[in-house]
């Protein structure tokens, strides 16, 4: 079986990038430290979903060179 295949792989690496996504979020919206309503949302969505992109690339990337066998 391809080691892309693995279901456990995916849920795996899905759960690493949404917490790389609330990280990032969470350090825009400290690092700026202004009130709610002059946040910048759209960059902090666009910042955070960037994090999360280069996550799941990572996983992908350095996922090792063994098969996984049953």
């Amino acid at each position: 079986m391809s080691k892309y295949a693995d279901r456990k792989f995916w849920t795996d690496t899905a759960d690493r990038a949404v917490a790389t996504v609330a990280q990032a979020a969470v350090a825009t919206l400290t690092a700026g430290a202004t009130g709610l309503l002059e946040v910048d949302w759209v960059g902090i969505g666009s910042i955070a979903g960037l994090a999360g992109v280069v996550s799941v690339l990572t996983s992908v990337a350095f996922r090792g060179g063994a098969e996984i066998s049953e």
